[in-house]
């Protein structure tokens, strides 16, 4: 049952989100609109639409709207619905939401996704605050606020942040996509007085070490290829990488322009993400860090074919179970990608185009590479097939895979 709600809910909220854009004075087709909500509800930022800046102000704050509620609803899911369904590996933080760690933090489950939710509305208006603060109007700033928490990246300008070419927007922006891809039941744990609580955690860690790397690495890419000088170099490096390793799909540059290397970093970013029981997409930072823990052990099990040797995940043994479902997750989605690229190829789209487009779907990114849908451009021109494929790839990113898949196997209608 939760398998199946969770899918048709997500539906059609995407169902109901689009219809206000279908009898605006846009007057969008189904698919444009049904397209533009769940890019939305799923935090994509994918857009069909141009010339926003002279858009009907009610549109814009629909979509940074479906946005922000897309946000919670994937926060929730991933305190409460996906470790009980152990959905990709997920199961290894059910003991972190529902055993008696968590219940030293708040008695029942139901008042941990509130207290989750709370943060989350305190760090929207916190982002909020700050953007008016450096110089956005009310409108902008709650907009951007909004879509920065979310991860989503809608904006009210067809040049996203970089409309304004203000280093402190994109210095607050930077800050607050970041903690948007923390843990938040640790943002919990540190309001009730476990001031550390951030700091040990294996994915939190994890994470920061990604960070300082993509923006160490494409800031001096930047710098020393004569893009930029140092202070730009680091400025625009730093706030497109964090932008597409968080799956936000801000943009403040052109980035197709800075060089095949940094475009196929970027794109790699995409994949990756940020942590699980945050707003973020992609395959999560503590995929990957289990992935290393068990590649490790073999290792070392080739090494000393006798000994005794078990992953370890932060302080704690990873089950078998849960290696196994991270491995299927992997497999999982790389069929997933390379099956969506192919499809959008069929329908007639470059390499690059279909390339990007499915890893930018899938994972929930927004824009993708080059001149169509890369940080210029928009999604309008495709045609409704490549749409309709993309809307599955990014409800297949946004349910974590399994939730979607489970529902076509005839056992699951038997059970």
């Amino acid at each position: 049952d939760a398998f199946l709600l969770s899918v048709i809910a997500w539906m059609l909220i995407g169902l109901f989100g689009a219809l206000p854009l279908m009898y605006s004075e846009l007057s969008l087709s189904f698919t444009d609109a049904f397209f533009e909500a769940v890019s939305g509800i799923t935090t994509t930022g994918s857009t069909v639409l141009s010339n926003l800046e002279h858009m009907p102000p009610g549109i814009l704050f629909w979509r940074s709207l479906l946005q922000w509620l897309g946000g919670v609803g994937i926060l929730a899911m991933a305190v409460s619905i996906l470790p009980q369904l152990q959905v990709g590996g997920m199961q290894l933080f059910q003991m972190e939401f529902s055993s008696g760690r968590a219940e030293k933090i708040m008695p029942k489950a139901v008042d941990i996704v509130a207290g989750i939710v709370l943060i989350y509305i305190g760090l929207t208006f916190l982002c909020y605050l700050s953007l008016r603060m450096a110089g956005m109007n009310d409108f902008d700033a709650i907009n951007h606020a909004m879509t920065t928490l979310a991860t989503g990246g809608y904006s009210t300008y067809d040049k996203s942040v970089g409309y304004f070419d203000s280093t402190t927007i994109d210095t607050i922006i930077t800050v607050f996509m970041i903690l948007a891809c923390l843990p938040f039941i640790q943002y919990l744990r540190m309001i009730n007085g476990n001031f550390a609580a951030m700091l040990k955690d294996t994915q939190a860690r994890g994470f920061a070490v990604v960070v300082v790397g993509a923006i160490c690495l494409v800031s001096l890419t930047l710098y020393f290829s004569g893009s930029y000088d140092f202070a730009d170099s680091f400025r625009y490096g730093a706030f497109n990488s964090i932008s597409l390793l968080t799956g936000t799909g801000y943009s403040t540059a052109n980035y197709n322009l800075w060089g095949g290397f940094i475009v196929s970093f970027l794109l790699t970013l995409m994949f990756i993400g940020g942590c699980a029981g945050s707003t973020t997409c992609g395959i999560k930072i503590f995929r990957f860090q289990i992935l290393a823990a068990h590649t490790e052990t073999q290792f070392k099990r080739l090494l000393q074919p006798h000994g005794v040797f078990i992953s370890q995940y932060g302080d704690q043994p990873i089950s078998e179970d849960v290696t196994t479902s991270v491995l299927s997750f992997f497999f999982l989605y790389i069929f997933s990608f390379v099956s969506l690229a192919i499809l959008l190829s069929l329908t007639g789209l470059d390499f690059v185009t279909a390339f990007s487009g499915a890893a930018s779907a899938i994972s929930n990114i927004g824009p993708g590479a080059g001149d169509i849908i890369g940080p210029n451009g928009n999604f309008a021109s495709l045609s409704d097939l490549s749409k309709w494929f993309l809307i599955v790839g990014m409800l297949l990113g946004r349910l974590e895979l399994f939730v979607i898949y489970i529902l076509f196997l005839p056992s699951f209608w038997r059970n």
